[in-house]
């Protein structure tokens, strides 16, 4: 069956289904650059005004696997979630639902334990410092979680959330534990972690050798992350770019 066929197909059955095949490329893509943790890490998208009402990967599913038919539909507000027969994995909900049911401007939120963030979020230090031009588009951007305790059921995924109330905060680095990614869109988002990985690559490598670093002044990691905010058009061409190998190689995701 062609893309095509495919997206005629779902787009009948599927409520956000546009929204459902973002996500999934980026659970594909995530898996491909081996960002991802075995069955353990989870991506959720907003779909209502508040933010409330999120798409999430299904409980304990590869990355590699997943189809737009596949996501959840998650009410952060509804009790019974985890009563549900196909409930999430409690840390999913956990954290997740604690961001979206405090954070409405986090419309996407990607969590893994990809390999150089994890690295970075293991330092006394996690703070990520602008070495070059992919770490300063962070600068005073993320923010460190040096409190970690324990997998995020509730009452973590909580105390996590309030760290990411200022909306300029693209990134929790989650001290001892892993990564966490906001954006207004699964393009912005997936841009987001792709460039905080990368980054984070470069540092520790650079950490590595040994030598004093080459750090950016303030003044200019600013000027540098502010142009990098209003960069027009770059997020929405990395995806679309991903989707247009995807449609080409494993179409299936848009089931």
């Amino acid at each position: 069956m062609s893309v095509t066929q495919l997206t005629a197909k779902s787009r009948t059955n599927l409520p956000f289904y546009e929204e459902r095949v973002d996500l999934a490329c980026a659970f594909r893509w995530t898996a491909r650059l081996n960002m991802h943790e075995a069955v353990a890490n989870h991506f959720s998208l907003a779909v209502n005004d508040d933010g409330s009402q999120f798409l999430m990967n299904p409980n304990q599913v590869h990355f590699s696997r997943i189809k737009a038919s596949d996501l959840l539909l998650i009410d952060a507000n509804d009790p019974e979630t985890m009563n549900r027969p196909d409930a999430p994995d409690p840390t999913a909900w956990g954290l997740h639902g604690a961001v979206h049911r405090n954070c409405a401007h986090a419309r996407c939120v990607l969590h893994v334990h990809s390999i150089h963030a994890t690295v970075l979020a293991s330092l006394a230090d996690s703070k990520l410092p602008p070495v070059d031009q992919n770490s300063a588009m962070f600068f005073n951007r993320h923010v460190v979680d040096e409190h970690y305790g324990g997998l995020a059921f509730e009452e973590e995924g909580e105390r996590c959330s309030q760290l990411l109330a200022d909306p300029k905060v693209k990134v929790m680095v989650m001290g001892n534990h892993g990564v966490l990614v906001i954006g207004h869109s699964v393009a912005d988002a997936f841009n987001q972690l792709y460039y905080f990985e990368r980054a984070a690559e470069t540092y520790i490598k650079a950490l590595w050798t040994g030598r004093p670093l080459r750090l950016l002044s303030d003044e200019i990691a600013e000027k540098t992350a502010s142009e990098m905010d209003g960069y027009p058009g770059q997020a929405e061409r990395h995806l679309a770019e991903l989707k247009a190998i995807l449609d080409e190689q494993e179409p299936a995701y848009r089931n």
